[in-house]
């Protein structure tokens, strides 16, 4: 006799859906047909971290509407519905599946792409630096002071454009999540963060020029400097607290980021090297990654290890926090290595040719290998490079 598999009991069906390991099974297990739709929840809460999908260049041809994904686990491109693309606003961050979003006002904005839920942090002219704000002041809206005193101005462009380098969520903050955003902002190595539910930034002060790069490990942030020194800064009570961990300075590298192990148990420090390359084509010059290393944090020196392998772990580095995950469960993924986007291209001559810096990096053998997903594309390319998203529904 022929079964229906629509008539599967609901506790099977849940125990089913509960042994998916990837959204995209998890959505396609919902779509059969509505008897198992209605068996499972919308949401679901058992899935491990999702290999991050990389958000790619908004082209011209394209609907302002939408945004094309490269799903890494599915080796395909999808299309979500996402108006905040225009290239007017500027992406500057990607933190458990959220992206901060900014554009020509003060109004910074978390959204989670794959829900369509939008979160509102305080706005720029909050900021201690921020002096003031003032939309009559065409060019000039803004008033920051420097650390002398001295008072000086910039556009809406500008600070959309480099006011902010990085944003790092604590956690999600899907739900009423106690959440904590922190910044790391280009013009002045500072660090602030927020708090859900706050009306201001709040300046760490013991940690500027910590401005490398920041992770939220085991309920504390941890920022790196140029050398490899670590500020710990403790932000959940009335003011924040930090220590600084000197350890021998890692010198040679051009950008330093921080990463946790799958586990969550170690610290890791991926350092990469930058080279200028000559583009025989169009006579260019611009610069380009040549390699990687990693080390992981010995807290008894304290002092940074050299690691030569990943094992079956990889990286994923760029502008977005950084993430390291097991590939035994994502065969799509190759393991030891490093998935890098570019997050410096507004410093690179080849940014207005419309071309980005990222690839694989393989630690076996130092080689880097293209994304199968990105091509270049130098006339139809505009605002804002590639950057890693984590699915988090």
């Amino acid at each position: 006799m022929a079964v229906d598999w629509t008539q599967l009991p609901g506790e099977l069906l849940e125990s089913i859906s509960n042994n998916l390991t990837i959204y995209a099974d998890y959505l396609r297990f919902r779509s059969v047909c509505h008897c198992w739709r209605s068996s499972v929840p919308k949401t679901p809460r058992h899935l491990p971290p999702q290999l991050p999908w990389l958000m790619l260049p908004h082209t011209r041809s394209q609907s302002q509407s939408h945004r094309a994904f490269f799903d890494v686990s599915a080796q395909k491109i999808r299309l979500l519905k996402y108006p905040e693309s225009s290239h007017r606003k500027r992406c500057c961050g990607s933190s458990h599946g959220w992206l901060l979003i900014m554009d020509e006002t003060p109004a910074v904005l978390l959204i989670n792409p794959l829900t369509r839920v939008k979160v509102q942090l305080p706005p720029l002219s909050t900021f201690p630096i921020v002096l003031s704000f003032n939309y009559s002041e065409i060019g000039k809206e803004y008033a920051l002071t420097t650390p002398s005193g001295d008072i000086y101005r910039c556009s809406l462009r500008e600070m959309r454009d480099s006011f902010i380098k990085k944003v790092i969520l604590s956690m999600s903050p899907a739900g009423d999540n106690n959440f904590i955003a922190l910044a790391i902002l280009n013009l002045t190595g500072d660090l602030a963060f927020c708090k859900n539910g706050d009306e201001s930034w709040t300046f760490i002060h013991d940690a500027k020029f910590f401005s490398e790069d920041v992770i939220y490990h085991k309920e504390l942030f941890y920022a790196v400097d140029k050398n490899g020194s670590i500020a710990v800064c403790d932000v959940s009570g009335t003011s924040p607290r930090v220590s600084i961990i000197k350890t021998p300075s890692q010198f040679g590298g051009d950008i330093q980021y921080l990463a946790n192990s799958e586990d969550d148990e170690e610290l890791l420090l991926v350092t990469r090297y930058l080279d200028l390359v000559n583009d025989n084509v169009d006579l260019n010059v611009f610069f380009k990654t040549v390699k990687f290393e990693v080390f992981r944090i010995n807290w008894n020196g304290p002092l940074w290890e050299r690691l030569t392998s990943l094992g079956d772990r990889t990286l994923f580095v760029g502008g977005n926090s950084s993430l390291s995950l097991s590939t035994s469960d994502f065969p799509a993924c190759s393991g030891n290595c490093i998935y890098f986007t570019d997050d410096y291209c507004e410093f690179n001559e080849e940014f207005a040719f419309g071309d980005y810096d990222l690839g694989i990096f393989k630690l076996c053998d130092g080689s880097i290998e293209p994304l199968p997903c990105y091509r270049r594309s130098s006339h139809s390319q505009i605002h804002g490079p590639p950057i890693w998203v984590t699915p988090n529904p």
